[in-house]
């Protein structure tokens, strides 16, 4: 349980942010800045909404509907977005995304986090060469010196795979390293991983449904001074489900929610262990929604509650 006063400290960390000139209509509703979020281990700000590469954005990856992902790319950068979560398993995610964001000469403007995992999942072992050429494909694919973020993904082979990130980020090809996984099985691994090495961030899920985050993995990432990306904010289909035939409730309009998708994205960055959220679409008006949530007011305790019990309602 946080104190409001951690709450307050810590949730509305807001820093002025470089923005592309608004091209459309929805950023000149918008009032206040956008909400940001400092890396523990740096003080660099983030957004607190980025865009994810998995799901229907890999689908249009891989049917080479490019056209419609570079309409995502312009869409996130113009509502301010920068943190792009994406993995060389999210099929052709990773370089078709960094073919259109060097077309676009958006390149810089995108903090491009990536994965590693040539293990699997379930106690794989990883081929060293085959990690590093992996690593390797991920360079190309976005072609930057230097990568923002990479992350053994899913705990994969820890012993093999974790050490090539603590080289890549000592020799400063990588500025951040971490681990990711949304495996319940995966928790107490991780909780040690946190522990006893110097990680950059982690990655995990949750959604205003699935809390279980919040019981240890996010005060010990606060003790750590680790950064948290969360996948998986609408429950990756279950909240729709949910949610289907619903309206919005009234009371969520003071804090500025227009939509089920920011609803559920504002109960997620409203709490202070969270850096950003990374959603992942091929829509652009999904895009201006979800950065929606980025801007205006957050939930306080009392909201989070109301928030949470109400879905637990329907």
């Amino acid at each position: 349980m946080i104190t409001r006063r951690d709450y307050l400290t810590l949730c509305m960390a807001v820093g002025a942010s470089a923005l592309l000139k608004p091209q459309l209509s929805w950023a000149n509703e918008k009032s206040g800045p956008l909400i940001t979020r400092p890396i523990p281990s740096s003080g660099q700000l983030l957004p607190v909404v980025g865009l994810g590469s998995s799901a229907t954005f890999s689908s249009a990856a891989s049917s080479e509907d490019t056209e419609a992902l570079k309409q995502v790319f312009r869409a996130f950068v113009e509502q301010g977005g920068s943190v792009f979560d994406t993995a060389p398993s999210y099929g052709a995610s990773e370089e078709v995304a960094g073919r259109i964001v060097n077309a676009l000469h958006i390149r810089d403007k995108v903090f491009w986090a990536t994965k590693l995992n040539v293990a699997g999942f379930g106690g794989g072992k990883a081929d060293v060469n085959q990690a590093k050429a992996q690593i390797k494909a991920s360079f190309k694919a976005i072609g930057k010196p230097v990568i923002d973020l990479i992350q053994v993904h899913n705990l994969g082979d820890i012993p093999t795979q974790l050490p090539l990130l603590k080289s890549l980020r000592d020799e400063k090809r990588i500025r951040y390293m971490g681990v990711t996984t949304t495996f319940p099985q995966q928790y107490g691994q991780l909780e040690k991983l946190m522990r006893n090495e110097r990680l950059d961030f982690i990655g995990v899920d949750y959604a205003i449904d699935n809390r279980v985050m919040e019981e240890r993995v996010f005060p010990l990432a606060r003790d750590r001074g680790i950064a948290v990306l969360v996948y998986a904010p609408f429950g990756r289909t279950r909240l729709w489900s949910l949610v289907k035939g619903h309206d919005v409730p009234d009371w969520a309009i003071e804090l500025g929610i227009q939509s089920w998708g920011q609803f559920f994205l504002k109960f997620v960055i409203s709490h202070p262990a969270v850096t950003c959220v990374t959603p992942a679409t091929s829509r652009p008006k999904n895009v201006v929604d979800n950065m929606g949530a980025a801007y205006g007011n957050l939930p306080d305790i009392a909201m989070r509650n109301r928030m949470a019990a109400y879905i637990q309602s329907l």
